[in-house]
């Protein structure tokens, strides 16, 4: 007799998955997310870097940004 996760796969059509699929899977869905996040940080850096560039010329012309 089926499990009930059996039976999700056989409605959703979906073929059943090993163990070893699986685990491969989230890895790879966690490295890429990884990946992800280092990019942003990245941005982020940049930004940081561009916004103290614009704050540093304004204080040059006495204009203080808190």
């Amino acid at each position: 007799m089926a499990n009930n996760k059996d039976k999700m796969n056989e409605v959703k059509g979906q073929p059943e998955m090993s163990k070893e699929e699986i685990t491969g899977f989230h890895k790879g869905s966690i490295q890429t997310l990884i990946n992800e996040r280092n990019e942003l940080v990245k941005i982020i850096q940049i930004t940081e870097a561009l916004i103290k560039a614009h704050v540093d010329e304004l204080k040059k012309l006495g204009i203080e940004i808190k």
